[in-house]
């Protein structure tokens, strides 16, 4: 149990270091004005995630899961386990639950960090 908190750290680290080096990339070569650092993560992590699940699966590598998919990835973006969770309910034919985690994640998730913002604001 020490050992896999200790890996997920290593990972999160080192996906939180690449998310970073990201967005100075993505700055440099598309400029200020539109996300397109987050844009990139979301979409690259995605794919990743898409990629790791079946190959840890095919290649009984799940041993691998929680430093590469919850610590790598999960420093990375925490978008490439939303799409894995909204993917799997769809898969397994639950279009109306898969319908009401993406827009409650999204609705919800806004709507917290507007919170956020207005009461922090309030009290500072």
């Amino acid at each position: 149990m020490i050992l896999t908190g200790i890996s997920v750290a290593l990972g999160g680290a080192i996906g939180a270091t690449l998310r970073w080096l990201t967005g100075l990339w993505a700055l440099r070569v598309m400029g200020p004005g539109f996300p397109w650092a987050t844009l990139c993560v979301n979409v690259v992590g995605s794919f990743l995630m898409g990629v790791l699940v079946v190959v840890l699966a095919e290649k009984s590598g799940n041993r691998f899961a929680p430093f590469l998919m919850t610590g790598v990835l999960g420093g990375f973006t925490t978008f490439s386990a939303f799409s894995l969770d909204a993917i799997r309910l769809i898969e397994t034919g639950q279009l109306g639950l898969a319908g009401l985690y993406v827009g409650a994640s999204v609705g919800v998730a806004l709507l917290a960090l507007f919170a956020g913002l207005i009461v922090t604001r309030m009290m500072i």
